[in-house]
């Protein structure tokens, strides 16, 4: 049986997106996914029953289009966010004035609740445009719609993730992997299932309004721990190449150049290396902010799903030989 609620999902097409729509269709919420190109989002709807899930058309970058999407919604999920900029789609204008665009027209529309997802590394202090603009725009959420509730998980792992893919995929064809800043940064990866079920709980908990979650896997590893993981997984030995920030700069400047062409994303960007120089993982800020855990989820590792969607990355596939020696590494 279907719930009264109508939960508008901004981002609901996008990797994150897709569980949140699912996790909400199971527990019986009416969805509508607002997204850029609804013709590209017809998938999600057999995630629910028949007429449970509808589609709208909607540009944080017209006021409009989102008070459309909020139109007659209890609640509001906004997870609109990139990882690098290209064209019209910016840091600023999708992190820091989307957020407030979403977060103003909520409030206006008399929208009930909002669950904002930002990222740690959110620091208006931050050398990266990426960790400023998370910042400033959960300020314009706070300021917007004062109850509105904040998740920043780390880095989200799952089938269709950014990270894990990249560099199995990478490591087919490169000679090595390389180890920006030598691989020290720390990382504590979340699974993009236990995020949906933390912005599911949240959106009607009264005692979640106004709060920011850190949203952390049972486990942290260095940048080094996790290629080490990754070749073990696919079994294929590569170079591990510990590569320098001044070298990882400009290597980043170099997949800006790439990212220009079309059809292609850039592999690294400079501003991807500023993040690199500082830990995420939950509690860097040290300012006590409650986690999965407090939401009563029990978080999945790297170890018990990444290798079901790797799997594919190995000479063989799941058919590959056992008991493959993994990782070597060399000296920058």
């Amino acid at each position: 049986m279907l719930r009264d609620e109508m939960i508008t999902v901004f981002g609901g097409s996008g990797f994150i997106g897709r569980y949140v729509v699912r996790e909400l269709a199971r527990q019986g919420y009416r969805v509508r996914v607002a997204t850029r190109r609804p013709n590209l989002a017809y998938e999600l709807k057999p995630m629910g029953v028949p007429g449970q899930i509808q589609l709208a058309q909607a540009n944080l970058r017209n006021k409009a289009s989102v008070a459309r999407a909020v139109e007659g919604a209890s609640g509001v999920v906004n997870l609109v966010g990139i990882l690098y900029e290209s064209g019209g789609q910016t840091f600023s204008g999708l992190q820091e004035r989307g957020a407030r665009t979403v977060a103003e027209t909520a409030s206006e529309a008399g929208v009930k609740t909002l669950v904002h997802i930002s990222a740690i590394g959110a620091d208006p202090d931050s050398p990266s445009q990426y960790g400023q603009t998370k910042a400033r725009g959960e300020r314009a959420v706070r300021e917007a719609f004062s109850g509105a509730t904040v998740l920043r998980p780390s880095i989200v792992f799952g089938a269709e993730d950014e990270f894990f893919n990249k560099f199995a995929d990478m490591a087919r064809f490169a000679p090595a992997l390389p180890l920006i800043g030598g691989g020290k940064t720390r990382f504590q990866p979340v699974f993009v299932g236990d995020v949906a079920e933390a912005a599911v709980k949240v959106l009607f908990d009264p005692a979640a309004a106004g709060r920011t979650y850190e949203l952390g896997g049972p486990s942290v590893y260095t940048f080094k721990q996790l290629m080490e993981f990754i070749l073990r997984t696919i079994r294929r030995r590569r170079l591990l190449l510990p590569v320098p920030f001044p070298a990882a700069g400009a290597l980043g400047l170099l997949g800006e150049i790439a990212g220009k062409l079309p059809f292609v994303q850039p592999f690294l960007t400079r501003d991807q290396v500023e993040l690199l120089k500082s830990d995420n993982v939950v509690g860097a800020t040290d300012e006590g902010h409650p986690t999965l855990a407090d939401l009563g989820i029990d978080a999945e590792t790297i170890e018990s799903v990444v290798p079901s969607y790797l799997i594919r990355y190995r000479k063989g596939g799941q058919f590959a030989d056992k008991d493959y020696e993994t990782v070597r590494e060399t000296r920058a």
